[in-house]
């Protein structure tokens, strides 16, 4: 049985200049055809998933009306054994978060929100072209709360242009007071077919590693002073409140996604779905599949992606499963961007900051 469920929700009310998933405007017609198809995929996979956690993705999941919320969540409900169900996780914006909305989700199943801040600095989220300013984003928060969502994760983004050390770790810092169950924090990349890769490349922009790598510093420090534990190189949580769903990706599990643009890791296939929300649709609705791309995933190919995720996380990488790499990794303990215990190689403080490097081993 898949026991790890990934749903796209394509839909923003806002296309932002840095975002590289797929995602487009909302219209009425086109959200409820698009539910149509979800849940007639998600039905012809329903007697192959048990899920332990199903994650919404986007987009922005929470753009959804109540009705539309009502169609979904009640038909995977009555589709899926939800029995063994342990992580229900939607990304919300803090510009769609609205009471009446929180307490459906909350009654609904839903018992984990990642919330997108993304920054507490309003001139920075206005480089990044959120909808938010930093006091809604607040009371969006206490919004869940009094909803009843008792894991709560907070996104932040640092290495934004004109984003000062010190406006980073204000941000750090009232995220903190708010006492989330969990942060994110993702350095900026420049993703082609974004307006900032654009940028990029015309020179309007420039990444500061430096800063960058001092930001990165500073996230450690604050979060691990205030208690949380970084299980990933970009996510911090308080004991016992890591992501579930993402784990269970870093670990090599299989996982199903449905919708527009969602990949799937089934046994030894992989695929994605149509990355246009129209022709999804259509396909689903006559009964063809909506796969655009799918490959073999061997096993030396499951390897290498086991260690390179897992070597940025706390668990490292087992001994047993590292003899591929065992030159490579030597060099890079020469270099301090690892370290190897009796059981297991890991990164060290400074190989976190260069964590994509020393994936590149394996990959």
């Amino acid at each position: 049985m898949i026991e790890h469920l990934y749903i796209h929700i394509p839909f923003c009310p806002n296309i932002c200049p840095y975002c590289a998933f797929y995602k487009e405007s909302a219209g009425r017609e086109r959200v409820e055809t698009f539910l149509d198809a979800l849940l007639l995929e998600s039905g012809r996979w329903a007697s192959r998933l048990r899920p332990r956690t199903i994650f919404f993705g986007g987009g922005t999941p929470s753009a959804l009306s109540i009705p539309q919320f009502e169609k979904l969540l009640g038909g995977l409900r009555d589709q899926l054994d939800l029995s063994a169900l342990k992580e229900w996780t939607i990304e919300m914006n803090p510009a769609t978060v609205a009471a009446d909305k929180a307490v459906l989700l909350r009654e609904l199943g839903i018992n984990r929100v990642s919330m997108g801040v993304q920054s507490w600095d309003d001139a920075v989220l206005k480089s990044l072209g959120r909808t938010h300013d930093a006091e809604k984003a607040e009371e969006s928060f206490q919004v869940l709360r009094t909803a009843g969502f008792d894991n709560l994760s907070i996104d932040l983004i640092f290495g934004v242009p004109g984003q000062s050390l010190d406006s980073w770790g204000q941000s750090l810092e009232r995220s903190l007071r708010l006492a989330p169950e969990h942060l994110s924090a993702y350095g900026l990349t420049y993703e082609e077919d974004t307006e900032f890769f654009q940028k990029l490349g015309r020179g309007e922009m420039a990444p500061d590693e430096g800063l960058e790598a001092d930001q990165f510093e500073l996230t450690s420090e604050m979060l691990g002073t205030a208690g949380y534990l970084q299980y990933e190189v970009s996510n911090y949580s308080l004991p016992g409140r890591h992501s579930l769903h993402n784990s269970a990706y870093w670990s090599g599990n299989d996982y199903l996604g449905l919708g527009p643009s969602a990949f799937s890791t089934v046994g030894s296939k992989r695929w994605r779905n149509i990355r246009e929300t129209g022709l999804y649709s259509e396909t689903t609705a006559v009964g063809k599949t909506a796969v655009d791309f799918e490959e073999e995933v061997t096993e030396a190919l499951k390897l290498a992606e086991r260690a390179a995720f897992g070597m940025r996380t706390l668990e490292g990488l087992p001994l047993p499963e590292a003899g591929r790499w065992e030159q490579e990794l030597s060099n890079l303990q020469k270099e301090g961007l690892v370290t190897r215990t009796p059981e297991r190689w890991l990164l060290t403080p400074r190989g976190r900051l260069l964590a994509d490097t020393v994936a590149e081993i394996f990959v």
